[in-house]
């Protein structure tokens, strides 16, 4: 995954702005979705959303109406 995200970040910066578009999307996917699972790991170990919230830089409201249960 590493060589993936770092090929995605030099491709970010590609003179051709549909390459650099495509891997800036590609990146972002890749970023909510790692989010999404240390979101998961830090409730499964017990982290209140506060602490969450908190990490991430947005409210409480924000962070449990984003990834709380569906």
């Amino acid at each position: 995954m590493t060589n993936d995200l770092a090929s995605l970040m030099r491709q970010a910066q590609d003179d051709d702005p549909l390459v650099a578009l495509h891997a800036t999307t590609a990146l972002r996917r890749e970023i909510e979705r790692l989010e999404a699972v240390q979101v998961r790991r830090a409730r499964v170990a017990g982290l209140a959303w506060a602490q969450i919230a908190d990490a991430i830089g947005v409210s409480k409201q924000a962070v449990h109406k984003k990834y709380g249960r569906r």
